[in-house]
Formats: structure tokens, C-alpha cells, sequence
């Protein structure tokens, strides 16, 4: 897998992120360079990751305590939205590992 194959995905991540709105608009924009590298961008992500599951916990906890304007079809959604963050993550985690990988077996 190459750089630009990684950046793209990330880019793609950023995008899907912005979209469910797990980030803002101006962190996805931001270049890679400027923001810190592939590290930052990964700790983001994962950030986003937490956040959104957190968010989702918090919800269906406020739901089952029985407060007031907190929908079970908005806590179902938030659930759900946290679940394909996170398999997003993981299938992104796969590819890397993958990627690694295939990298320490080339021959020299």
C-alpha cells in the first residue's frame, strides 16, 4: 500500500467524519503536513472514534435514566453511527497491519 493510498483513505476518513458530524468542517480540510503528519491524523481519528462512542453511551445512559427530550430512535442512530466509526477504524487498523506486513517481507 502506498502513501498516497493511505492519504486517501485518510482523506476519505475526514470526509465520512465531517459528514456524521463527528469533526469539524475545518479539521478535515486541514493538509496533512500542517496538522502534524500521519500520527496526528491517526490520533484524530481515533479521537473522533472515542468521542462518537462516548457520545452514543452518554445518549442511551440518558435514555434509560428517562430524561427528557432524548429519543430512542436518536439514541438507536448515534449507536449505530459509533459502531461504523468504529468499524471503520478497525478495518483501517487491518490494512495498516497489512500493509506493515507486506513492507518487513520484502526482500532487500
Amino acid at each position: 500500500m502506498s502513501i498516497s493510498a493511505i492519504e486517501s483513505v485518510l482523506q476519505q476518513m475526514r470526509a465520512t467524519a465531517v459528514q456524521a458530524g463527528f469533526a469539524p468542517a475545518s479539521t478535515a480540510s486541514a493538509a496533512p503536513a500542517e496538522s502534524g503528519g500521519f500520527a496526528a491524523e491517526l490520533k484524530r481519528s481515533l479521537d473522533n472514534i472515542s468521542g462518537a462512542q462516548n457520545h452514543a453511551y452518554g445518549q442511551a445512559e440518558a435514555f434509560e435514566l428517562g430524561k427528557p427530550g432524548v429519543a430512542l430512535n436518536d439514541v438507536m442512530v448515534d449507536l449505530q453511527k459509533a459502531n461504523v466509526a468504529f468499524q471503520t477504524g478497525l478495518q483501517v487498523r487491518n490494512r495498516l497491519v497489512a500493509a506493515y506486513q507486506e513492507v518487513m517481507n520484502l526482500q532487500a
